[in-house]
């Protein structure tokens, strides 16, 4: 095999590890379109609290002798999910539910305030300078002739890959098995007639932002330790990033945000391989242009019904 084979399927692996981080976000993005028809972009902020959060516990854990890697790795997830959870329901509670019903504007501006008020308190809390999260996981399998470019498949890239699939799946079969998940799609379908057919549509309501933050969480834990630092920006770039992914696949459907999030972020490696990473960016907005010029609600959307 030619050493451009082994580069193009090293920068595939890279945007599927990349892809992978934006599809458990941008499945937050796509579950509260999906009930509410508003976007939360506030959303972005959750994941770098809990990359914050992962960096404060993995911290601690460490500095009090724990080195067992999964041991690690499962108090960042847990309390990271945890503490992101309640952001996500205070979000709900504070900047939807009581402008709920109204003009659409409203809540999208009041979301974009409370993403500015969380990412200062972050700044004033721990400073605006990175932060390098410590190194888990390390080494990999290396693929390739003697001579020229080797494949580089990282053991944190497995874990990012089993972990995002983890994730998926049960997410999955929750929705797909068990009452709130039936709930869920109810509300999806008519919000209004779920509530008359006596289903609590604000505890499902809820719930969906309570899944969007635990999710983004995962991806903020996988990313810190995947690229070993953060600052209080990166929540922005990566919900704009997110919501990308979410509208290219269809905003509203899971496996949407799925593959929207793995052809993000394959193209944006392919891009930065091929041309410049400066281009990285421009390549990914222009694909989703095109994409919304013949599929204008996204590669698996449904396209919306107006109810008379």
């Amino acid at each position: 095999m030619s050493e451009h084979f082994f580069y193009f399927i090293q920068q595939l692996v890279n945007g599927m590890t990349l892809g992978s981080t934006y599809a458990l976000i941008a499945i937050g993005y796509t579950m509260v379109y999906g009930i509410i028809g508003m976007i939360n972009f506030a959303h972005g902020e959750i994941y770098m609290v809990g990359t914050y959060i992962a960096f404060v516990v993995l911290s601690a854990l460490m500095m009090a002798g724990f080195d067992n890697v999964p041991l690690l790795f499962i108090g960042a997830f847990a309390i990271s999910m945890l503490v992101t959870s309640v952001y996500g329901w205070s979000i709900e509670r504070i900047a939807y539910r009581p402008l709920r019903g109204g003009n659409r504007l409203i809540p999208l501006i009041s979301a974009i305030g409370m993403s500015i008020f969380l990412q200062n308190l972050v700044r004033t809390a721990q400073g605006s300078r990175d932060v390098a999260l410590p190194t888990l996981v390390s080494g990999g399998w290396v693929i390739g002739p003697d001579q020229g470019f080797h494949l580089t498949i990282s053991y944190m890239q497995v874990v990012i890959f089993a972990v995002t699939f983890l994730a998926m799946t049960v997410l999955s079969a929750y929705i797909s098995r068990s009452r709130m998940g039936q709930a869920c799609r109810a509300c999806s379908e008519d919000l209004g007639m779920a509530a008359l057919l006596g289903i609590d549509t604000n505890k499902v309501i809820a719930f969906t932002f309570i899944v969007g933050a635990a999710l983004a969480s995962v991806a903020g834990v996988l990313l810190g330790v995947y690229y070993g630092v953060v600052n209080p920006y990166v929540g922005f770039i990566a919900g704009i990033k997110a919501f990308t992914a979410a509208v290219l696949g269809g905003i509203g459907s899971i496996p949407g945000a799925v593959l929207g999030g793995m052809l993000l972020g394959i193209t944006e490696a392919l891009t930065a391989g091929y041309l410049s990473p400066e281009y990285s960016d421009v390549v990914s907005f222009l694909l989703l242009c095109f994409v919304l010029l013949f599929m204008p609600t996204g590669i698996l959307g449904r396209p919306e019904v107006e109810k008379v």
